[in-house]
């Protein structure tokens, strides 16, 4: 995102859509529960806006067992909210993913949908409240079947307008990963309570939560009336999101306390996390952006201090009323165009002076409170820190980047290792399994080698230590496959040789190192795959399980295994010299029955 210009040309959405899509989401308050959505074409424009009404129930907010109402996603509808490597599922609010399951089977949402797909428009998709996370499971959902099957060509944007968090860290996660986190653009009031309700438990607010939802909704009787339980349904939220921002803050700073880890094991903490472009809306029509999720969350927590001593029944009012103020305040903002982006968080300034950009936007936010100079310091501190993690991300890809050229050289000699053993007639996996000249030695060597190299690009996605994009770069996923593909066979023959599955069990089960599952898993999902179709470099572990059992307790895999064989010679994923006369698989597939071997279909690559 760049410094600098109008909010819209720098976001990608033009202003009177940004104004169009947050008047439907208020309108479509009035609409329900007649309505469970309403969209409009926008006159003179190629957009079409779905706009979802929130709720005023607390059994739309919060259900299931979990303190937060948590449940992990749906892979058959929302298979890229996940890590890729260890397939951890993103957790969603149960309750949002609930009311989005009905609108979608239950009304004629996807119809629509697909009708403005045919006359080649922008979907929008909008929610202000908490219609807000059903914009953003529709916005996912529309990603997930059209565009990144290639379905339709022009992205959808999600725009939301107080709404509460609806999904964890994964979803950031995926959403940057896949290049889609830039279409989702959330404005938030920098006063409203709604975006950090999710923050809390609902053990801490369950007996005032139905008092502030009828408190805000536009058709409660208790609309905007005085509040007895506004103070403490507010402090509630707050030291939960306190909590929150404080545990980050620790990890965006590197503290590895194990007092701190004891603490965290025991105090309850939302697993809901931002993801996407954040506008926050200042309260005096200026406006400030940014998408770094960490400082995102932590501004969250710091732009709503106060002291109970100063809230008043005034102050208050006035801190609720900010979610019912959207419409007004864009239209002042828009008309303004006093918007700052925080993008390099490494500069911000730790005083609350007003001399630079970023001072000015932070004072704006409240971050410059006399009374509290040591939250202000805090805060800034804390944003700064979560540039320096985006720097550090940064600075570790580009150190895994400068290995790749001894991670060619190393898989060159294996292949040379591969060729010189062909020339032998010899199979390079028989070849090392028997380990009797040095150039077995040698290719042992660059084997380690490489484990070490591919080992430590594993336990730093494992620990989010290198940008979300990584997993989906093309370059690492060819690189990945060609060393899964050349050196996984070598490493299955020093498991059997060395008899392992004796001790540890079947190699595919217990022996499999993450640095195979994890660059499997990114070819299969970039390329879309079913999950174990591209698993050729597993063949040598199939053959020597299969071997070991009679025949007829395992013709279903054997028949399975040649499909699978054939398939990837034919695609040129799998070398012939598996074929190779003195080679394990080609004695073992000759002692089948002569019926399993005269109707196989690898019969015409094996020389009987």
């Amino acid at each position: 995102m760049m410094m600098g210009g109008r909010l819209g040309e720098n976001i990608g959405v033009r202003e009177e859509i940004i104004q169009k899509a947050c008047k439907l989401s208020m309108k479509a308050h009035e609409k329900a529960p007649v309505k469970p959505y309403i969209h409009e074409k926008i006159r003179g424009s190629n957009d079409v806006v779905f706009a979802f009404p929130g709720s005023w129930s607390v059994d739309d907010w919060y259900i299931g067992k979990n303190s937060f109402g948590e449940i992990k996603v749906d892979v058959a509808r929302f298979s890229c909210m996940k890590s890729i490597g260890y397939e951890d599922r993103g957790l969603v609010n149960e309750a949002f993913s609930r009311r989005f399951d009905q609108l979608l089977t239950q009304s004629s949402l996807a119809n629509e949908v697909e009708k403005g797909m045919s006359d080649r428009k922008q979907i929008i998709f909008t929610g202000h409240s908490s219609g807000g996370p059903i914009a953003i499971l529709a916005a996912i959902w529309f990603f997930e079947k059209y565009i990144r099957f290639n379905q339709y060509h022009i992205p959808p944007l999600c725009l939301t307008f107080g709404s509460p968090l609806a999904g964890n860290h994964i979803f950031s996660h995926a959403l940057r990963r896949e290049n889609w986190a830039r279409f989702f653009i959330h404005f938030v009031m920098r006063r409203d309570i709604v975006p950090r309700i999710m923050l809390a438990p609902l053990s801490h607010i369950h007996q005032q939560l139905p008092q502030i939802l009828d408190f805000l909704s536009p058709k409660s009787p208790f609309y905007l009336h005085d509040s007895s339980v506004a103070l403490s349904f507010l402090l509630s939220v707050m030291r939960n999101a306190m909590s929150v921002a404080s545990h980050a803050a620790c990890y965006l700073k590197g503290c590895t306390s194990l007092l701190l880890e004891t603490v965290a094991s025991i105090v309850e903490r939302s697993p809901y996390r931002p993801f996407g472009v954040f506008v926050f809306c200042t309260g005096n029509g200026k406006l400030v952006v940014l998408e770094n999720p960490d400082a995102v969350l932590q501004l969250l927590f710091f732009c709503l201090q106060f002291s109970p001593e100063e809230v008043n029944s005034e102050c208050l009012q006035a801190i609720y009323e900010e979610h019912l103020l959207y419409e007004s305040e864009l239209q002042e903002s828009l008309n303004m165009q006093d918007v700052t982006y925080l993008v390099n968080l490494v500069d911000v300034p730790l005083s609350a002076d007003t001399t630079s950009s970023y001072g000015a936007a932070l004072n704006d936010l409240g971050l410059r409170n006399a009374l509290y100079d040591s939250q202000t310091t805090r805060a800034r501190l804390c944003l700064r820190a979560a540039g320096e993690l985006v720097k550090e991300k940064q600075e570790n890809q580009e150190r895994i980047d400068s290995n790749k050229d001894a991670i060619r050289e190393a898989l060159k000699n294996i292949q040379e290792y591969k060729t010189s053993c062909e020339i032998r007639k010899v199979g390079y996996y028989d070849a090392f399994k028997i380990q009797k000249d040095i150039t077995d030695f040698n290719a042992n060597v660059k084997r380690q080698e490489l484990a070490g190299m591919w080992d430590e690009i594993v336990e730093m996605i494992k620990r989010y230590e290198l940008p979300d994009g990584f997993e989906a770069r093309k370059e690492w996923i060819e690189l990945g496959t060609l060393f899964r593909r050349l050196v996984e066979p070598v490493d299955i023959a020093n498991y059997y040789r060395r008899l392992l599955n004796e001790d540890t069990g079947p190699y595919m089960v217990k022996g499999r190192p993450k640095r195979y599952i994890f660059t499997q898993r990114w070819r299969e999902h970039v390329e879309k795959m079913p999950i174990g179709l591209s698993s050729e470099s597993t063949f040598w572990a199939e053959v020597e399980e299969l071997r070991l059992k009679p025949y007829d307790l395992v013709k279903g895999k054997v028949l399975k295994l040649e499909e699978q064989v054939y398939t990837w010679v034919e695609k040129g994923w799998m070398g012939k010299d598996v074929f190779l006369s003195e080679s394990t698989f080609t004695k073992w597939w000759k002692t089948l029955p002569f019926e399993h071997r005269q109707g196989s279909c690898i019969a015409p690559f094996i020389t009987t």
